[in-house]
Parts: C-alpha cells; sequence; structure tokens
C-alpha cells in the first residue's frame, strides 16, 4: 500500500476525483507542453455526467489556458474500459496538427491513474500489509496497535505530516462553523453548520453532542461544497465525516494533538486497505466508497481514542462500512450538497455509534472489514452506473429533466 500522505490530500473542493484529479492531471499535461498553440480535452463517463456541477471544465481549464485556447468536450454516455472518470488531452500545433495525446483516469481521493497496475504515485509502495487481518495479526502478536504499525512503515516524519493535516481539518471546520449565506450553485442551498451549531449549544448534554457532531460535519462539508481548502479523507465529498469526529472529541474530551495524530494514522490505514483492495470512488462503487470508507475512518479512530483493542477497532470499522453498503452516489444537479452535506452528518454519528457498540463487545464478531471491503467491491460492480455518479438515477432522478449544466 502506498503512503497515508497519498490517501490524505490538502485541496479545494468540492471534488477530489472530478476537481483534484483532473486539475492535477492538467497541470501534468501542460507542463508536458508549454509551447502548445491550443489544446482539446475530452471529459467521459462520469466525468462528463457531473462535471459541470462539479466545475471540472474550471478545473481542467485553469491550468491549459494561461497556455493556450482550451476546448472541453463532454462525452457523457461514453465509458473508458479501466474508470468511469476517463480524459484525453489532446496538445496541438500552430497549424492544427496534433502533438501528443494522453489518456488517463481520476480514479477517487485525487489519484491518478493511465490504466490497469499504472497508478500515478508520488511514493511507492510503503506498506507490506495490505489486509487489516494481516495488520491486527502483528498487532496483537507484537502488542502494538495500528499507529505503531504506520510509525514502522512510513517513519517519524509522518507524524509531521499528520500534524498539518489535523491543523487544515480545524481550520476547515471553524470556517464553516462561521460562514453563513448560501452554497453556490442553482440548488440555492443555505448552510446550516452555524445554525445547528448555535442550537446545539442550547440542549442538555446528550443531545448537545450529538447536534455539535452535526454542526462539524455541515461545516466541513459545506465549505468543501463552497470549493474551500479541506482534506480528503478519503474524498472531498466524504471530507466532513472524520474531522467532525475528532474535532468533537478533541474538544469534548481534551485528547492531545498526538492522541489526534494516532488517530489520523489508524483512521488513514483503514482508507489504504480499502483503496488498495476495492475502491474510493463514488464513480466506481457508489457512495460506500466514500462516505460509506469515511464513516469506517472515523469509527476506528474514535474506538482507538476511547482505548480500544486492535479487535475492537476493526469491529468499529466494520460496522462503519458494513452499514453503508449499497448506498448510491446520486448527487442531484451533479452538485455534493443534496444528499452529501446530510450524509456526512448523518455517517459522523454513526462512526460514534459503532465505537460504542464495539467498545461494549470483547471485539470478536463473526464478518471481518477485510470481507466487508470485497463485499463493497462485488456490491459496486452490480450497481447500475445510473447509481455512480453521474446524476441520473436515485434521488437525483427526479431532477434530470432540469438541465441546469447541459
Amino acid at each position: 500500500m502506498k503512503s497515508l500522505r497519498e490517501l490524505y490530500k490538502v485541496g479545494k473542493g468540492p471534488s477530489s476525483s472530478h476537481t483534484m484529479g483532473p486539475n492535477r492531471a492538467a497541470k501534468m499535461f501542460a507542463e508536458r507542453h508549454p509551447d502548445a498553440s491550443s489544446f482539446e480535452v475530452t471529459l467521459y463517463g462520469s466525468l462528463a455526467a457531473t462535471g459541470k456541477g462539479h466545475m471540472t471544465d474550471v478545473a481542467v481549464s485553469e491550468p491549459l489556458k494561461p497556455l493556450a485556447p482550451t476546448k472541453i468536450l463532454w462525452e457523457p454516455d461514453t465509458f473508458l474500459p479501466y474508470h468511469p472518470n476517463g480524459m484525453l488531452f489532446k496538445a496541438f500545433d500552430a497549424s492544427g496538427s496534433c502533438l501528443d495525446e494522453w489518456t488517463c483516469y481520476s480514479i477517487g481521493g485525487g489519484a491518478l491513474s493511465e490504466g490497469e497496475g499504472r497508478e500515478m504515485s508520488d511514493s511507492g509502495e510503503v506498506y507490506a500489509m495490505g489486509t487489516l487481518n494481516q495488520i491486527m495479526d502483528w498487532c496483537e502478536r507484537t502488542g502494538r496497535n495500528y499507529w505503531e504499525y504506520v510509525d514502522m512503515c512510513e517513519g517519524p516524519e509522518i507524524w509531521d505530516y499528520l500534524q498539518q493535516i489535523w491543523e487544515v481539518m480545524q481550520a476547515c471546520v471553524e470556517r464553516g462553523l462561521e460562514a453563513e449565506g448560501r452554497l453556490p450553485g442553482p440548488l440555492n442551498l443555505a448552510r446550516k453548520a452555524a445554525i445547528y451549531h448555535i442550537k446545539a449549544m442550547g440542549y442538555q448534554p446528550n443531545l448537545r453532542s450529538r447536534g455539535l457532531v452535526f454542526s462539524y460535519a455541515l461545516a466541513a462539508s459545506e465549505e468543501n461544497a463552497a470549493g474551500g481548502t479541506i482534506v480528503t479523507a478519503p474524498t472531498c465529498g466524504s471530507c466532513g465525516v472524520l474531522p467532525a469526529v475528532l474535532y468533537h472529541l478533541s474538544r469534548g474530551h481534551q485528547f492531545s494533538d498526538r492522541k489526534i495524530q494516532h488517530a489520523l494514522a489508524t483512521a488513514g490505514l483503514i482508507g489504504n486497505i480499502v483503496k488498495q483492495n476495492a475502491s474510493i470512488s463514488g464513480a466506481e462503487v457508489g457512495c460506500q466508497g466514500e462516505v460509506g470508507v469515511a464513516s469506517a475512518m472515523a469509527s476506528a479512530a474514535a474506538c482507538q481514542l476511547f482505548g480500544g483493542s486492535p479487535a475492537q477497532i476493526e469491529y468499529a470499522a466494520e460496522m462503519g462500512l458494513e452499514h453503508h453498503l449499497g448506498m448510491t452516489c446520486d448527487p442531484i444537479c451533479g452538485l455534493v450538497q443534496i444528499p452529501c452535506i446530510e450524509r456526512n452528518a448523518f455517517a459522523a454519528t454513526r462512526a460514534l455509534d459503532s465505537d460504542i457498540y464495539a467498545t461494549f463487545s470483547d471485539g470478536k464478531h463473526r464478518v471481518s472489514f477485510d470481507h466487508v471491503v470485497e463485499v463493497m467491491k462485488q456490491t459496486g460492480k452490480d450497481l447500475p452506473s445510473l447509481y455512480k455518479e453521474t446524476a441520473e438515477g436515485g434521488l437525483a432522478a427526479g431532477y434530470t429533466k432540469r438541465r441546469f449544466y447541459r
């Protein structure tokens, strides 16, 4: 598995696969052809179906247009063989002859690939073990915890990186709590984080706690929807879940930054395992791969903070993912607003429930996390494409006649 630096990335919303990934690809192509006279970019499948709602055209044009005129072509009904998020870049000279063309894929979490087994990574293989059962067995044999496996594989410098990630997450939540007004786009959706936060403070402790978690998840998700700076955890569309849980626990239980770093490391392992063995791309497996994985990551992080054993942490992560199996990716109008923002809030509270349930147990259970990852991958394959980030099925179906972005 790759470094956690490949999972936790700082960038602009609203979508890691539709904004961050294409922007990164366009920058790479621009660096190859600084003297091109014109560019043409064809977006396929899911990228084309919801690309304007996710500002894919803006993300792609930003590095290319300063160099030369750029034409964007949309092919929502054409799916390239490797992944639904395909892109074809072309560079032309002054006579109109094609200098070069390049096909790549935005495979989730801001990552890029040129095809099967050709992921474009800034780091090599860092983790020798690629399943949670393997890592859990190591923990039990050595008397260590998941974050210690991260330390062993990544080296001590990972903690400075995770501290930076934690600081960006906190800043994102706090900006979101202060922001008011409407989110961009034709839905005219009002921000709710600030209102939820104020209302939560008026309740007794039990309801107040739940309301605060809602407000923190809304804050980060609304910042993402507005194009703000967020951390992929594991994606932009699911970026509110883990920060909400960690922010809430750090404030409510006074966990130190070092403890939060360890929780981020454990959560990162969970996300990495899914990314390695299944997918974190909504266009490939539906929202179970985004919000479901985020909930599993947050479940594991919370369980560790409260002293869970490796087996209990695995159980918490398993529940966080299992109870999101089959969740479709059906963004209304192709925006990461409805149902995405609410899903982040509910997934954060489900993560805390998974932690409580796991800590009440001895950690023994029948269905392993690794098995749920396999099931999620197969479930994603079985889902029709209209339920995988095309904005054509599920909740989005009632809005298909309102062609805001066609």
